[in-house]
């Protein structure tokens, strides 16, 4: 068996003690975020990224010698167990490697070579094989094919015979693991996708899977959206796709390494079955590996993408929790208006129509608008971004006109409000309010506190992913929710304000825990202190070690529970602060004084130095939001749509979605722009993320219009440099078949001891 422990440490570069006390730690039921913030001493402080990479590497190698177990039990039982193949399965690292080992033991349905052997072939067989080697002098495989004609075994004829023969050789070619990993790893490397279209069932141009009409691409190459592209093109019956390969070198290849015989007779029985053994039993299967190899290599990337825009997302700075407006536009069934005071809770709701019944019906509606400002002293306005949003926009500005003290007025995105808005989280929320209601409700939410808003809805429908319907559902899921739960706990929650989803992705609580502590907090009132929390039923012990850190009361007796600091460290904290004769507030009116302490007398066995200058930086600012300040896009009067646009317009936007090939950007037209990748800086950028993100409010400039496809071209670059893209240097040279003569084959792999020759390549 692996020593998993050592082999992580080695993998992941980490020192044994980091990797067997996190894995301690997690057995123990602590959380990613739990650990990595307040057990840095046991782990050598490993963040998150570390944390969860050792936990996913982990869990996978626990499967794998999990299936070992399976498989060496049941080569066993057919006694055919080695000390050489159990050595081999117990030492392989891979679950693909490790399924090539069990082929040949593993259960299977009648195939031809097991009809073969039924046939008393097996023999043959075996004899062939013996013949096959240099020494052999004089072979004749017809005569001894004719001992093996049986009427009763439905043997006729020598062809029949040698066939039945050449069946189960090619069953066992086909099996050799070695084989078919060196097979898959050419086609890795060296293959290429081609991909073509039906043109009768799909003329040019009548397909989004164009660019896929004739598409080849280097295998190794690929990119992830390309990969996930042609699959849901295919997977819609339009796109069809393989992989290109020498086959020549393929079936060379195996000759060299099976056919040994110096005998024509022989070598044309070993040629012709070999070819079979590929094309018959090994293509189709490696082929499909090699797909789904790079299928699961573009899920993780996509995934990956799609994690850092949920991340930028849910961190979007926060208006603050002040009296808002929502606003969800609309044309002919008007804008719908909905007002939250400075916690978030609901309080009146109203429906206007400036947009369709005329100058007296708008000007009705502004006083409207201007009447809830003034009754509710609003000062944040937050506008949908869906249909009628500029309009919208531009309404509101005008009823602004009349008010003395402005709100400030954002238009928000709305992806994901509509879910929301028909979701059992928002029927439980507001039972009595209609869908219309819950929408406008949601929208105000999220410019007051996107976090705690978004949390709510399905990370899938907040619209920042990149083919997320084409993806591993069950490892998006995953992966999203580990997001997640990073940023709740990075934010930390307000224990007296929080609703029960935002509570469930705080460390230590699952969805009935924070449903306990919401009943709680709705029966007693709200908490006084973190110790309260353990009176809440179920709440025990584990659950308050992992939760309390990042759990927040404003304004309590104890100024410690508003902040970063956990309870455990309380003590602590009490005696730095004798210590340096100062309190709490003292602290934080001249946080200063704490910069000449020294922390190195305070270190004990359980809390060392990185803890330490956690409880000094949260001492110094306790409780503070670690969001970027708040900013937001004001978009071109009279831009409002793409008829408005035109080539060389420079405009202001906010990014909504960054993919692999670029970044999509609101700039008012009811469209989001494409900022292509090649345009994003005057450099040539090889990740989009590393320079934009979600959320992010940019300058962009318009280069091409498709209002037919309604498509819109931008650009970040510099006006000298946007006529000429940044490019990365790459081979242009391509995709050529390559053949490899059977003497290059023997030289390279049939000698067995001395060093691999190399291969010369043949056009």
């Amino acid at each position: 068996m692996l020593d998993i422990p050592k082999l992580l440490s080695q993998e992941l570069t980490l020192q044994p003690k980091q990797v067997a006390a996190a894995l301690e730690l997690r057995a123990d039921g602590g959380t990613i975020p739990f650990i990595a913030r307040y057990r840095k001493e046991k782990t050598g402080e490993m963040d998150e990224t570390q944390l969860r990479n050792l936990f996913d590497r982990f869990d996978y190698l626990l499967d794998l010698e999990e299936r070992k177990e399976t498989i060496l039990k049941s080569i066993d039982e057919q006694k055919k167990l080695t000390p050489k193949l159990k050595k081999t399965i117990q030492e392989c690292l891979s679950k693909t490697d490790l399924e090539d080992l069990y082929l040949p033991y593993k259960p299977r349905k009648r195939t031809r070579a097991t009809i073969a052997k039924e046939k008393g072939l097996e023999p043959l067989a075996e004899w062939i094989k013996a013949k096959n080697n240099p020494d052999a002098k004089r072979v004749n495989l017809e005569k001894e094919a004719e001992k093996f004609l049986s009427k009763k075994l439905e043997v006729k004829t020598i062809q029949e015979a040698l066939a039945g023969a050449a069946d189960i050789l090619a069953e066992e070619i086909s099996e050799k693991a070695e084989y078919r990993q060196h097979i898959r790893e050419l086609m890795l490397s060296e293959g290429t996708f081609a991909s073509t279209i039906d043109e009768k069932k799909f003329p040019v141009g009548t397909t989004k899977f164009e660019m896929y009409r004739d598409y080849k691409f280097k295998v190794k190459d690929i990119q992830p959206h390309n990969m996930l592209a042609m699959r849901r093109g295919e997977a819609e019956g339009i796109v069809s796709f393989s992989v290109m390969y020498s086959e020549d070198y393929v079936h060379n290849f195996l000759e060299t390494q099976e056919s040994k015989s110096q005998i024509e007779a022989v070598r044309l029985f070993y040629s012709n079955m070999l070819k079979d053994a590929f094309d018959r039993l090994m293509k189709t299967t490696i082929i499909s590996e090699v797909r789904l190899s790079k299928k699961e290599i573009a899920d993780l990337e996509s995934i990956k993408t799609f994690e850092t825009n949920i991340r930028e997302m849910l961190l979007s700075s926060p208006a603050g929790m002040k009296p808002t407006l929502g606003v969800d536009p609309g044309f002919r069934s008007g804008c719908k208006v909905a007002v939250m005071d400075e916690t978030g809770k609901f309080s009146e709701y109203i429906a206007v129509f400036p947009h369709t019944s005329g100058e007296a019906q708008r000007e009705n509606a502004k006083k409207v608008v201007q009447k809830l400002i003034e009754k509710y002293n609003i000062e944040l306005i937050a506008i949908g971004n869906g249909t009628a949003s500029r309009e919208t926009d531009e309404f509101i500005a005008e009823a602004l006109k009349g008010i003395k003290k402005k709100p400030v007025k954002v238009v928000v995105n709305e992806s994901g409000a509509s879910i929301y808005s028909a979701s059992e989280v928002a029927i439980d929320e507001f039972p009595e309010l209609d869908i219309t209601v819950r929408g406008a409700i949601s929208i105000g939410r999220r410019l007051q506190d996107p976090l705690a808003e978004l949390v709510k809805i399905d990370p899938k429908s907040i619209g920042v992913g990149q083919y997320q319907h084409d993806v591993d559902q069950k490892l998006l899921k995953k992966k999203l929710e580990e997001t997640v739960q990073s940023c709740v706990n990075f934010v930390g929650v307000d224990l007296n304000m929080a609703s029960k989803e935002l509570l469930s992705y705080v460390a230590g609580i699952n969805a009935s825990l924070a449903k306990s502590i919401v009943e709680y907090r709705n029966e007693k009132g709200a908490f006084k202190s973190r110790k309260e929390l353990t009176k809440v039923p179920k709440f025990g012990p584990k659950a308050f070690e992992q939760a309390a850190g990042f759990l927040r009361i404003r304004n309590a007796k104890n100024p410690l529970d508003s902040s970063g600091v956990h309870p455990e460290s309380y003590t602590l904290v009490e005696k730095i602060l004798a210590d340096v004769k100062l309190t709490f507030d003292e602290v934080m009116k001249n946080p200063v004084s704490l910069d000449k302490l020294d922390i190195k007398k305070y270190v004990t066995k359980t809390v060392g130095e990185p803890t330490l200058r956690d409880i000094l930086a949260e001492l110094k600012k306790p409780g503070r939001d670690p969001r970027a300040e708040f900013k937001y896009a004001t978009f071109k009067d009279g831009i409002k749509e793409l008829s408005d646009l035109k080539p060389g317009l420079e405009l202001e936007g906010i990014v909504t979605n960054v993919a692999n090939f670029g970044a999509f950007v609101d700039i008012g037209v009811h469209q989001d722009g494409l900022v292509h990748i090649s345009q994003l800086a005057d450099r040539y950028v090889e990740d989009a993320k590393t320079v934009v993100k979600v959320g992010q409010i940019v300058k962009v400039r318009v280069i091409e219009v498709n209002e037919q496809l309604k498509r819109i071209a931008l650009s970040m670059r510099s006006q000298q440099s946007i006529a000429t893209p940044a490019k990365k240097k790459v081979d242009a040279e391509p995709f050529k078949e390559r053949s490899y003569s059977l003497e290059d084959l023997r030289a390279k792999f049939g000698k067995k001891g001395e060093e691999p020759k190399e291969v010369k390549k043949t056009k």
